[in-house]
């Protein structure tokens, strides 16, 4: 039985950036492939590449050099110009900050990458809402960013997130400015998302990583170890 094509792969991938006379790689030649389903968190400290992985994969950077596949499509083939549509259709992104629209409710918020995709008035609002049950905030639709508390706000950026059902998700330090309750709240749902998308955390905190299901970590740009990640739940069954 052939086994399925990865969703996500990455082959010899470099990003390197210039710093007056200096040259830093700041994702120096990875090879990684990732399913249709699942959570895959990127742990590492600060500079080690984790954000600027992730910015590569949902085709907000190029690389330097080496092939990016997503979804079926290369990366390096997407005209400029197509790049904000592949980004719209095929990945949902979920930030630290939110970047909720200030003077648009939940539900407009959760709606506006709908819009963009040309979907039709009436089946953006059913889906909004729809996406804004899901994440327990249907009683919160009509309510503005300002009105909402950290954990709301990030739930409504998750929903936004699905909006355009993307295949693949991609969070950069989702629970950075959330109480570890409220972050442990938004990985678990994170987690439910997983098992129908792929889901990819970057993240600080080596415990939230381990409610995903495979985790990598990165230093100076590379993945650590030769086996180039291990299984979450080896982990917590002490394998």
């Amino acid at each position: 039985m052939n086994k399925p094509a990865p969703l996500v792969e990455l082959r010899d991938l470099w990003k390197s950036y210039r710093k007056g006379s200096e040259t830093i790689d700041a994702v120096a030649g990875i090879d990684l492939d990732l399913p249709e389903r699942g959570m895959v968190a990127i742990v590492g400290p600060s500079g080690s590449g984790k954000s600027t992985l992730l910015h590569v994969i949902g085709a907000m950077d190029r690389p330097t050099r080496g092939s990016v596949r997503v979804a079926g499509r290369n990366l390096g083939d997407i005209p400029q110009g197509e790049l904000t549509r592949f980004r719209r259709e095929v990945v949902g992104f979920v930030f630290q900050t939110f970047n909720l629209i200030p003077n648009l409710t939940a539900v407009e918020n959760v709606a506006l990458p709908m819009e963009f995709s040309g979907v039709a008035r009436a089946a953006r609002a059913s889906r909004a809402k729809a996406l804004l049950e899901r994440v327990d905030l249907g009683q919160r639709a009509r309510h503005r960013p300002n009105e909402l508390s950290g954990g709301e706000m990030q739930r409504v950026a998750i929903a936004r997130a699905l909006a355009n059902e993307p295949p693949v998700v991609l969070a950069d330090e989702p629970t950075g400015n959330l109480d570890s309750a409220t972050g442990r709240l938004i990985y678990e749902l994170l987690q439910a998302i997983a098992r129908e998308r792929t889901v990819v955390v970057v993240t600080h905190s080596e415990e939230l990583a381990r409610l995903a299901d495979r985790v990598l970590h990165l230093r100076d740009g590379r993945l650590s170890n030769a086996a180039h990640d291990h299984s979450a739940r080896e982990a917590r069954s002490g394998a």
